[in-house]
C-alpha cells in the first residue's frame, strides 16, 4: 500500500516514488526514535579465513520483531558489513553505503525496515576483531541472540580443526562463566583495590589476630581471581580442568603454543565484558 500511495503521489514517476518512500522511511525512523528498545538480537560473523570478525547488537521494541525474518536478515547483513568495512564507530554507520542496495545508505535501509515492521530499531553497538596470520577469531551466540562472545586464539589459524574446536569451546565457556579478563594481571587495579578492601574488612570483623586476618584476606582475593580470570576458571564442559589446562592440552596436541589473546562478551541490553 505504501508503494501504491507513493506512485499515486508521484503521478506514476517511479524514481520520484522511490524518493518519497525513502523520505517516509526516515520520517518513520525519526517518529519512533524515542520509543524504548529493550529487545533485539546480537549477531556475529567471521570471514572464511577466520581472521576478521564482528558482533553487533541491534535493538527493537518487542520480542516478536526480534524474531522476524526481515529483522534478523538485516542484523546479519549489518554485522557482515561492520566486519568487512571496519567503520570507525557506531555513529559512522548511518551514512555508509548499504551494500545490499548501494543506492541506499544504512540510515535509509534502517528507515525502510522501521516503516515495514512498525517499531523503533537501533544499531546499539558493535565489536570488531582483526587478527594476525598466526591467530584466529571465533564466536558463540547463546539464547537466540541474547548473549554473544567473540574470542581470539593466538598461535594457530582456522585450518587446524583442533584449534577451531578450542576457540568454540572457549567462547561457549565465556558465555556461561562470565570472566572479566584473561589473566589475573589484567584485572583493573580499581577492582582489585575494591575487593581487597572488602576482604580486609571481613577479616577484621572475625576478631582473629592480624597475621591471620592478612592470610584470610589474601585467600579470599586468590579465590576471587580464580572466579573472574578466564584461564583460572574450571572449564564448563569438564570442571576437573581449568581453561588454562584445556589450552595447554590442545597446544600439545597440535604441536604449537596457543593462548587466549582477548575476548568480548555482549549481553542484550547490557554492557560489554571486555578483555583486550
Amino acid at each position: 500500500m505504501d508503494c501504491k500511495k507513493a506512485l499515486e503521489e508521484s503521478g506514476g514517476d517511479m524514481q520520484k516514488a522511490v524518493d518519497i518512500l525513502r523520505t517516509k522511511g526516515l520520517a518513520d525512523l525519526a517518529k519512533r526514535a524515542g520509543r524504548a528498545t529493550n529487545e533485539g538480537v546480537i549477531a556475529a560473523w567471521t570471514n572464511e579465513l577466520g581472521r576478521v570478525g564482528a558482533m553487533v547488537e541491534i535493538n527493537c521494541e518487542t520480542d516478536f520483531v526480534a524474531r522476524n525474518a526481515e529483522f534478523t536478515t538485516f542484523a546479519s547483513a549489518i554485522v557482515e558489513q561492520v566486519a568487512v568495512d571496519a567503520p570507525s564507530s557506531v555513529d559512522a554507520l548511518p551514512a555508509m553505503q548499504w551494500k545490499r542496495n548501494p543506492s541506499l545508505t544504512i540510515e535509509h535501509a534502517l528507515g525502510e525496515l522501521v516503516g515495514k515492521l512498525g517499531e523503533n530499531i537501533v544499531i546499539k553497538r558493535f565489536v570488531r576483531f582483526d587478527v594476525p596470520e598466526n591467530g584466529m577469531v571465533s564466536y558463540y551466540i547463546h539464547g537466540l541472540g541474547r548473549i554473544g562472545v567473540m574470542v581470539e586464539i593466538g598461535g594457530s589459524d582456522h585450518t587446524d580443526p583442533a584449534v577451531v574446536a578450542l576457540a568454540k569451546d572457549v567462547a561457549m565457556h565465556i558465555a556461561a562463566s562470565q570472566p572479566i579478563c584473561v589473566l589475573r594481571e589484567d584485572v583493573p587495579v580499581e577492582i582489585v583495590t575494591h575487593e581487597t578492601g572488602i576482604y580486609k574488612a571481613q577479616a577484621a570483623a572475625s576478631g582473629k589476630p592480624e597475621p591471620i586476618q592478612v592470610k584470610i584476606a589474601e585467600g579470599r582475593l586468590e579465590k576471587f581471581y580464580k572466579e573472574v580470570c578466564l584461564v583460572e576458571q574450571p572449564f564448563v564442559k569438564d570442571p576437573d580442568k581449568t581453561v588454562e589446562q584445556l589450552v595447554a592440552e590442545t597446544s600439545k596436541a597440535v604441536g604449537k603454543p596457543l593462548n587466549v589473546v582477548r575476548f568480548e562478551r555482549l549481553v542484550l541490553g547490557g554492557a560489554a565484558d571486555t578483555q583486550s
